[in-house]
């Protein structure tokens, strides 16, 4: 399964937080590291559910988790 990072809006009441984490885990996926900073987490989710939490009111982005190199 793809690997995707959540990032909420600010003030994302953490209720809100943790029932996208059961629409994740209802639909099959796995959640992954907490991301305090950010206000997320990291997850896998099959790419035709993604939909159903990008469409959140409380999501602000949903991004593919991949590498990232500071020069």
């Amino acid at each position: 399964m793809p690997s995707y990072i959540v990032t909420f809006k600010p003030d994302t009441p953490q209720k809100e937080k943790d029932a996208a984490k059961k629409t994740i885990t209802d639909q099959g996926g796995k959640i992954g590291h907490e991301y305090a900073l950010l206000g997320g987490f990291s997850f896998e989710l099959p790419a035709d559910a993604v939909s159903t939490l990008d469409a959140n009111p409380h999501v602000q982005s949903v991004d593919a988790d991949s590498e990232v190199k500071i020069q």
